[in-house]
């Protein structure tokens, strides 16, 4: 019970954080040098998420941040966080994802294609330039969307750069 309250306060913020980032802008047009992954623990046992955008993208600086749900039995980890690092205001209190959040990656990919506060969340936080990321989520997070399901890395992969190479960042 006390799970699904905040996640509904946390939504109504969210909500309000997505509408003031609308207005702040357009995103920087700079190369892509650095990028960023989110994305959950179940993407990541299926695929090698990154090692398929490095050699498609031809970047080697990536980092991948991971969620996944709390369990007291698993063992504790700097590639995780859980619904237990955010609070009930929507701030991120475990150290490593407050620091994976204020890097500013030249391209953040958010690799999940259902509704997740807690992703999502992770997402909007984020400094990073340029954010991409598959249609249907929430259309106000990302500056590019594509359409493709999450098992085809290679093809999301390959439609991302293309757009990247529309718009000069690669």
């Amino acid at each position: 019970m006390f799970q699904r309250c905040k996640e509904t306060i946390l939504k109504r913020n969210f909500d309000k954080l997505v509408v003031q980032r609308a207005f702040n802008g357009v995103s920087s047009l700079k190369k892509i040098k650095s990028i960023g992954i989110i994305t959950s623990d179940k993407m990541m046992d299926e695929v090698d998420l990154q090692k398929e955008i490095e050699a498609i993208l031809k970047q080697r600086n990536s980092k991948v941040y991971r969620f996944r749900k709390f369990d007291k039995t698993a063992d504790f980890s700097y590639k995780y966080f859980t619904e237990k690092d955010i609070n009930w205001k929507g701030q991120f209190t475990q150290d490593n994802i407050k620091i994976f959040l204020e890097q500013p990656f030249d391209l953040l990919i958010g690799y999940f294609n259902t509704n997740n506060i807690f992703l999502e969340s992770a997402v909007l936080q984020s400094k990073a330039q340029f954010k991409v990321g598959f249609a249907g989520v929430n259309s106000m997070l990302y500056e590019i969307e594509i359409s493709e399901k999450t098992e085809n890395v290679s093809a999301f992969t390959l439609e991302l750069k293309k757009y990247l190479k529309i718009i000069k960042k690669l």
